[in-house]
């Protein structure tokens, strides 16, 4: 596809690869998959952290670049998602818990899942806050954001205009197909720990959106 750029290219190539020995070892080592290649603070959890953050370094760069060319609105879109990306960077690596070897406050062992000091992991009532918001409300999001906007913006020139005053990036075609690629792959991995490598995927397509979008205008100066 001519639309595809080398980053592009090198990064479904790394997801191709990541899926392909995901599968493989998912069918032939399940204890090798669950211990070892999705293990907490492994390659693979630790590589969503790296491109989250890659992400929002990205995003904080093209804010202190333009700063002075772009408006108050399209300042508070970049710097949000960026925000929203450093987040999710942190909450990944639990804020650098096991890294810097900090032991969690009684609360968060009292109400976390896995007692480490996130909020992903969190259980109110019993029902972990993972499940609730961040699966089920981020697969909304998803849906709308890689499917409908991108109809949305090619053809109502009210939600492009607003997309890109808010420096909103509109995924390209092959973002949308390389989630749905990506999904659909999940079925051959019948571990939970599948969704390790589902984040990685999330991680990667993201930054590879951001880095050239469908209106990349947003990303010029005036």
């Amino acid at each position: 596809m001519k639309t595809l750029t080398k980053f592009d290219k090198i990064g479904y190539l790394f997801l191709l690869i990541i899926f392909g020995l995901g599968i493989y070892y998912a069918n032939t080592n399940l204890q090798y998959f669950d211990e070892v290649y999705t293990v907490e603070d492994g390659f693979v959890e630790n590589g969503s952290a790296i491109f989250l953050f890659s992400s929002c370094l990205l995003l904080l760069y093209r804010f202190f670049k333009l700063f002075k060319q772009k408006d108050f609105f399209w300042k508070i879109g970049i710097l949000a998602i960026a925000i929203v990306f450093f987040f999710g960077a942190g909450e990944e690596i639990s804020w650098g818990q096991r890294i810097f070897n900090i032991e969690s406050s009684e609360y968060f062992l009292e109400n976390n899942a896995q007692g480490e000091t996130n909020l992903h992991n969190m259980v109110v009532d019993g029902k972990k806050i993972n499940k609730l918001v961040f699966s089920q409300l981020l697969t909304v999001v998803l849906v709308i954001y890689l499917i409908i906007t991108p109809f949305l913006f090619r053809k109502y020139g009210w939600v492009k205009n607003l997309a890109n005053k808010f420096a909103v990036p509109i995924v390209q075609w092959h973002h949308t197909i390389s989630f749905l690629v990506g999904t659909s792959l999940l079925v051959f991995i019948s571990s939970n720990r599948k969704w390790e490598i589902y984040e990685l995927a999330f991680s990667v397509i993201f930054l590879l959106i951001f880095i050239k979008p469908l209106n990349k205008e947003i990303y010029s100066s005036n």
